[in-house]
């Protein structure tokens, strides 16, 4: 007997040093494959290994078979309904947003037959000077905030800054990514920030700037389009206009690709906005020819399709009148 149990107690002894050196085998698999974060989870559901050439190419096609169809007057007065007529220079004062403001409120008096801009954009410190003295139904007030133009800020300083923004007036509230945390691989940090600042402006709609001229490649642009989106945003933006490049057609098309492929995996639309760059008023057909033949015509509503310009605006009044007019 006492043999008997020994021997069961060795059986059982081997058994468990089996399923011990079994479950240190798959441990070492398992170091060998760590798993992805959630945040590479996100990004492996899209095709974000990109030819540059190949976008190069397509939007050289896509420019020349069809942006003469959108050629016209009434695209012309809905791009003018788009956009986002924006006062962001160091001379700013609270007593030029006022005029600023003001020929918003007068324009819909001059030209009743025209749609008004989509939407006044200054900086936080101005919201309030905006919010109390537009007149006109319709058009949102945004901020840029969260230590725009370059996002180096404390965390703490940009979400108080955001809520404060909301507070004073602001309707919809313009962020830009953190590009150095992106570029150096920090998808954690990048989708944190976003988020925080996102929880911060409360039901205020958020576009959020990927500086596209930072990012240098399609492949860059596609991920950080999508971790805007997964973060939280709204719109995604091109860019600032603070730095060169801008907007580009390439990068445009990369990012409606990104919400196109979004929108179809998630049901959740997202906006689009270029900004900076944008010197004419074949500008601006280009990138609503993107967008109405990469996205569609869901995408064709001021809601959803925005100009960040504001030297745009008087480009297209004097094509719309069929005179040079300067009222902005």
């Amino acid at each position: 007997m006492p043999t008997n149990k020994i021997t069961i107690k060795t059986q059982k002894s081997m058994t468990t040093d089996n399923k011990h050196n079994e479950t240190a085998h798959d441990h070492k698999h398992e170091a060998d494959f760590p798993k992805m974060s959630k945040y590479e989870e996100a990004l492996s559901k899209y095709q974000t290994d990109i030819d540059d050439n190949a976008v190069r190419e397509a939007v050289r096609k896509l420019i020349a078979e069809k942006v003469h169809e959108n050629d016209t007057p009434e695209v012309k007065k809905f791009l003018f309904g788009s956009i986002e007529l924006t006062s962001l220079k160091t001379t700013d004062s609270d007593e030029s947003i006022l005029a600023f403001t003001e020929r918003v409120n007068q324009f819909d008096a001059t030209y009743p037959d025209l749609p008004h801009v989509a939407t006044i954009c200054v900086y936080p410190c101005f919201a309030r000077t905006v919010a109390e003295s537009l007149e006109i139904d319709g058009v949102e007030i945004a901020c840029v905030s969260g230590s725009f133009p370059s996002s180096q800020a404390l965390l703490e300083v940009k979400i108080a800054e955001t809520a404060l923004a909301v507070k004073d007036g602001a309707t919809e509230i313009d962020i830009v990514m953190p590009v150095g945390k992106f570029l150096s691989g920090d998808y954690e940090g990048v989708c944190d920030d976003i988020n925080e600042l996102k929880q911060a402006c409360g039901d205020a709609p958020m576009k959020v700037i990927l500086e596209t001229g930072c990012l240098k490649t399609a492949s860059n642009i596609k991920k950080a389009s999508i971790l805007a989106m997964y973060a939280g945003a709204d719109y995604i933006k091109t860019s600032t206009g603070k730095l060169e490049p801008a907007a580009t057609p390439e990068a445009a098309y990369v990012m409606c690709q990104a919400i196109k492929e979004y929108y179809d995996e998630t049901g959740i639309q997202i906006g689009f906005k270029p900004a900076g760059g944008l010197n004419s008023v074949m500008d601006a057909l280009i990138y609503y020819t993107i967008v109405k033949e990469v996205l569609g015509e869901k995408w064709l509503t001021n809601k959803w399709f925005r100009l960040g310009t504001s030297r745009l605006a008087n480009m297209l009044l004097s094509e719309l009148l069929g005179e040079e007019t300067k009222f902005f």
